[in-house]
Order: structure tokens, then C-alpha cells, then sequence
């Protein structure tokens, strides 16, 4: 009698379920088929077919089906305003927590059901990403890098803009390193903590309370050893880099993306392509700090500066870059610009230099690929997770439409749906 209860439920979670769609987005080819049938079964496709008359469970037949969105680019456990800096003194982990399961629902809402988080506090994204696998609460699939790294007194130093004594010395396991040694350290660390990947901050950056944004933060030696580390245990590793010279150390010993790319020219692109380097270019933080900076006071005056100088820069850097061949996966930088907004980051790409096909593959196929998963993310395919969402209008004639996502299905579970049907 257990086993037949067994089986039935075994049975039962496998049940077909069927999806008209009057349009579906072919990410490996950048186009729309017409009237497909999608059978998910479990938390994967099972087939793609072309529709003949049959009944389905869902009818999306007017509307557009695409692969779930992914941003490659996200803080998913802060959102910046202009008391961001004195949250470091006035939050627990636990108020984090809340927050971030906050802003992950907002984030898959908005249609993204992968993210790549580069930076948290308290490791709460690594609790975070355990507690909706196990559908303890909703939200995106989360690869993390736990807390980034960076050098004493670079951009992912907790302890900038604390006086003396308030912060205790930081080490590798804040995310600090000086020297090799270090550095090995700190990528052990982050396995430990239950990283997914590694992020490192190889320039200085924009939000942080330090002088420069763009100068160059990790020297050749710690690199080496970070990177060798990163490969004993897995880590892919992702790179913020604004300035020329900690770009060009990063994408030569091996990073796989480069975050902003501000002031990348054309050795860097050069050195992007041989080495297959990708570019994130979070166009919408770019926009936001650039808008940000001229509110007097919500930014200290160090910040400001920055945000008014290297925030413009960031559109021009990728138009030059994507021209020339560079390859592109969508991240918006969620956390800098507020959570739930990522689908503003196609538009901006499209205004910028792509088409609305290429735009949606970089927050698809070219993010799967970017990941490490373009075996099973990414497509709308057999044997893929049933990630799905849904938008009304065309996007390859309005890209706007992707920033109101009416239906998004993650792991074959319908976890919104505006829609009548």
C-alpha cells in the first residue's frame, strides 16, 4: 500500500501541464515562433510543439512567452537610499534577512527567475538562495558570491567610513586581503560560507566612502593566487573593474565577466575577446547614480563626485564594446537601483546599441552561458527547468513590455499570474 501511495504521488508530480503560446522567443535563434504548445512535467520542459487545435491548460495564445529572465548583477540583500550609510550601524542580520526575502519577491515578480547576487552582508543571500529552494519563501534562483573581496580600504572593504575602533581589523574572512597568502584564504572562505562563485572588486567603485572609483585595487601576485584558488574549488569568478588597469589584471588571469567596464578602451576590448571575457554593464545603476548626484546631500560629497563622473560614462563604454564584438549578459546592479526594476535594463540596452532580440537573449541564453548553466537555463527547451514568463505586447517591437511581466513560471510553478485564463 506504500509503495502504490508512492507511486501515485510520484505520478502526480509529474503530471503534464500544457501552455498555448500565441508567440514563443527562440533564444538561440532571436526570434518569435508562432502558436506553440509548452508541456512542463515536474519542473522541466518536456516538449515544445506547434499547437493543433488541441485544449491546454493555459491560454496564453494572444500574449508572448520567453525563457524566465536572468540578471547577472545583483545586491539582493540592500537597496541604496539616502540613509544607506547609516543602516551599517542601525540593522541586524535579521532585519537584512527580512529585507532581502523582501526584495527577492519583488525581483522574481518583475519576471527574473535566476540572479547571480555579487555581494551580500551576513552571507544572507547564501541563506537566502537554501530557503527557496526548500519554498520556504518565493524568489529567484540565486547563484552567490556571499561577501565580495576587495583590499584594505578598496570598494568592498566593510569597514570604510567607520572612525577608529568601531569595526575590528579586517581580514579574510570579512572579504579583506594583503598578499597571497590572503587571498587563498579568503576564496577558501567563501566555499566554506557556501559561495557559489567569487566576486572580486579589482578597482575602486562608486558607492563606496573611499577617494577613487576607478584606480586599480588587487596587484598581479594576489590575483594569481586568488584565481588558482578560485579553480581548486570551482568558483567562476566575476570582476567590478570601472579603471583600465584593474580590467586589464582581471581579464588576464582569468575572470569571467567584468561589472561596469566604465573605462575600458580598445586594448581592453581586445583582451575581452580574446580571452572571452563577458560584459555586465548594469546601465540602469549608471543612470541612477548619475541621477542621484545631483540631489544635493543624499550622497556624501566623496560619493557624489564619483557617482556625477563615472555614471555617464557607462553607456558609451558598452556601445563601444558591443559593437565591437564583446560578449553581453544583462545585470542591472538591483540593490543600487531599487529591487523589482530589472526589466528597465532591456530598454536601456536597446537605447544604447542593441536590438530588442539581442537585448532579451542578454538576459537569457548569453546569461545561461555567463553562468555556467546554458545546459539547462536560458531556452525554452526539453529537458531545461520550466522557467517561463509571459508579457502582453511584442517585445521585439516594444521592449518596454518586458518591464511589466504579466505571468512568471519558475521550476514548472505558476508564481504569478495577472492574466485571466
Amino acid at each position: 500500500m506504500r509503495i502504490l501511495l508512492t507511486l501515485l504521488l510520484f505520478s502526480s508530480a509529474l503530471q503534464a501541464t500544457t501552455i498555448h503560446c500565441g508567440h514563443l522567443f527562440d533564444a538561440a535563434a532571436g526570434r518569435m515562433l508562432k502558436d506553440q504548445v509548452v508541456t512542463i512535467e515536474g519542473n522541466r520542459f518536456s516538449q515544445i510543439s506547434s499547437h493543433n487545435g488541441e485544449a491546454v491548460d493555459h491560454d496564453f495564445s494572444g500574449y508572448y512567452c520567453l525563457p524566465g529572465l536572468m540578471d547577472m548583477h545583483t545586491h539582493i540583500t540592500h537597496e541604496h537610499s539616502a540613509s544607506r550609510y547609516l543602516e551599517k550601524y542601525e540593522l541586524n542580520e535579521a532585519d537584512v534577512a527580512f529585507n532581502a526575502a523582501m526584495f527577492a519577491a519583488r525581483t522574481l515578480d518583475a519576471g527574473f527567475t535566476t540572479i547571480r547576487d555579487l555581494g551580500d552582508s551576513f552571507n544572507v543571500s547564501v541563506a537566502l538562495k537554501k530557503a527557496i529552494a526548500a519554498g520556504k519563501t518565493r524568489g529567484p534562483r540565486i547563484f552567490t558570491t556571499a561577501k565580495s573581496l576587495a583590499t584594505t580600504g578598496g570598494h568592498a572593504d566593510p569597514s570604510n567610513g567607520y572612525r577608529d575602533g568601531l569595526f575590528p581589523h579586517s581580514t579574510p574572512t570579512h572579504g579583506v586581503i594583503n598578499g597571497p597568502a590572503d587571498a587563498m584564504r579568503a576564496v577558501r572562505q567563501r566555499y566554506q560560507d557556501g559561495a557559489d562563485l567569487i566576486k572580486i572588486t579589482a578597482t575602486g567603485g562608486v558607492l563606496s566612502q573611499a577617494a577613487s572609483g576607478d584606480n586599480a585595487q588587487f596587484n598581479d601576485e594576489e590575483l594569481t593566487a586568488l584565481m588558482a584558488t578560485a579553480k581548486d574549488y570551482g568558483f567562476k569568478v566575476a570582476a567590478h573593474a570601472h579603471g583600465k588597469a584593474g580590467m586589464k589584471r582581471a581579464i588576464e588571469a582569468g575572470v569571467v565577466s567584468i561589472e561596469h567596464g566604465t573605462y575600458l578602451d580598445d586594448e581592453i576590448i581586445r583582451l575581452m575577446k580574446q580571452h572571452g571575457t563577458f560584459l555586465v554593464p548594469t546601465l540602469i545603476a549608471g543612470d541612477w547614480v548619475t541621477e542621484k548626484s545631483q540631489v544635493k546631500g543624499f550622497f556624501p560629497d566623496v560619493v557624489a563626485k564619483k557617482a556625477a563622473t563615472i555614471g555617464p560614462v557607462i553607456a558609451g563604454s558598452f556601445n563601444r564594446a558591443f559593437k565591437a564584438g564583446v560578449k553581453v549578459a544583462l545585470g542591472t546592479d538591483s540593490g543600487v537601483s531599487e529591487h523589482g526594476r530589472n526589466g528597465e535594463e532591456f530598454g536601456l540596452l536597446v537605447r544604447h546599441g542593441m536590438t530588442p532580440a539581442q537585448a532579451i537573449q542578454a538576459g537569457t541564453i548569453h546569461a545561461a552561458e555567463l553562468l555556467g548553466q546554458a545546459d539547462q537555463l536560458g531556452q525554452i527547451k526539453p529537458n531545461f527547468l520550466a522557467d517561463l514568463v509571459v508579457v502582453t505586447d511584442n517585445p521585439l517591437v516594444d521592449i518596454e513590455t518586458m518591464t511589466t511581466v504579466a505571468v512568471v513560471i519558475k521550476d514548472g510553478k505558476i508564481e504569478k499570474n495577472t492574466l485571466t485564463n
